[in-house]
C-alpha cells in the first residue's frame, strides 16, 4: 500500500511541475511559473513540456528533455512534432513516423507528413493525400483529403477540393 501511494504522489508531483521556454542570449531554457529560471539557456529551440517530455533542438537536430534537462531522446531528427498521445511525429531521411518515450520507432517513418495523435487517430499525409491511422500505424480513414487536422469530441477538419 505504502508503495502504491509514493508512486502516486510521485505521478501528481511530475505532473504538478510546469516550465515554460525562454530565450536569454540567443539560447532557450525554461523558468517555472514564478519566474525561476529552472533550466539554463543551452537549447536553440524549446518548445511547452508535453507528456513529461519537451523538445527541443540544437544544431538543427531535435530531441526531447525531461524536467531536469536531461535527455530521453539525444538530438538526432531533422523535424520532430511533441508526444501525444505517448508518440511522437519525427522525421527521418525525408519521412515521417511515430517514436515512443524511449525513442523506439513503433510507427515505421513512411509518410511524407505527419501530426500528432488525438482521440486515437493521428493525420498523415501518404502519396498527397491525407488520411488518418491508428496507433498499430494501420489506416483507419484512407488518405483523401487535401488537408487534415486533429480530431476533437469526435470531429476533425479536413480539406477536400479546396474546400
Amino acid at each position: 500500500m505504502v508503495a502504491s501511494c509514493r508512486r502516486v504522489l510521485e505521478k501528481e508531483t511530475k505532473q504538478s511541475i510546469k516550465l515554460f521556454p525562454v530565450e536569454k542570449e540567443g539560447k532557450f531554457g525554461y523558468i517555472d511559473k514564478t519566474g525561476n529560471l529552472v533550466i539554463e539557456p543551452q537549447f536553440d529551440s524549446a518548445w511547452d513540456f508535453s507528456e513529461g517530455l519537451a523538445r527541443v533542438s540544437i544544431e538543427g537536430k531535435y530531441g526531447f528533455i525531461d524536467t531536469k534537462a536531461k535527455y530521453v531522446i539525444n538530438p538526432q531528427f531533422p523535424w520532430a512534432f511533441p508526444f501525444s498521445e505517448g508518440l511522437a511525429p519525427v522525421e527521418i531521411d525525408g519521412e515521417f513516423g511515430y517514436i515512443d518515450k524511449t525513442g523506439e520507432m513503433v510507427i515505421k517513418d513512411n509518410f511524407e507528413s505527419a501530426l500528432t495523435f488525438s482521440e486515437g487517430l493521428a493525420p498523415v499525409e501518404l502519396d498527397g493525400n491525407w488520411g488518418y491511422i491508428d496507433k498499430r500505424g494501420k489506416f483507419v480513414i484512407k488518405p483523401q483529403f487535401d488537408l487534415a487536422g486533429d480530431f476533437s469530441e469526435g470531429l476533425a477538419h479536413v480539406r477536400v477540393g479546396g474546400k
